[in-house]
């Protein structure tokens, strides 16, 4: 039971530095990324407790992520979120059970640091299609599809179809 509470606050941290901006990092306010998450010091250079901490190796992890998730082009934040969260679900079927703990706390994050009606005026508009298979999940709202061994949002298998 401990080893799902622990993974479940690791959970949490993940998705949480996912949904912040890097703009908002405290790595970002120590000059050690930039506001698109590219490295400007390693971390060998870093030299306050203050700057370890806001790079740490689950960081990096995050940010190089985040990164990749933006180059895929997964339709927005929302849509990044969601493929972040069933690719979760995908690998772990026990996070299951947790999906609206995980999505409510995350838009709680978001609604607390007053970039949740931003990211939904991100999305844009409601795509209207008929897909031609069935999603494999929905969370925060949006449909997620597996193509080709990989998730997308329903925005990009809109693109697909």
């Amino acid at each position: 039971m401990a080893n799902r509470a622990v993974d479940l606050v690791i959970t949490y941290r993940v998705v949480k530095l996912l949904a912040t901006p890097f703009n908002k990092q405290e790595a970002f306010k120590y000059g050690i990324i930039d506001k698109d998450g590219k490295v400007l010091r390693k971390y060998r250079t870093l030299k306050t407790t203050a700057e370890k901490k806001s790079y740490t190796i689950l960081h990096r992890f995050v940010f190089n992520l985040k990164r990749i998730l933006a180059r895929a082009g997964l339709g927005g934040k929302l849509g990044t979120f969601a493929v972040a969260l069933a690719l979760l679900l995908r690998e772990d079927k026990r996070y299951e059970e947790h999906k609206s703990l995980i999505e409510s706390a995350i838009i709680s994050y978001l609604k607390e640091t007053n970039q949740y009606d931003n990211l939904l005026n991100e999305e844009g508009e409601v795509l209207t299609f008929e897909p031609e298979q069935e999603a494999l999940c929905n969370c925060f709202g949006i449909d997620v599809y597996e193509v080709e061994d990989k998730l997308i949002s329903e925005n990009e298998y809109a693109k697909t179809l």
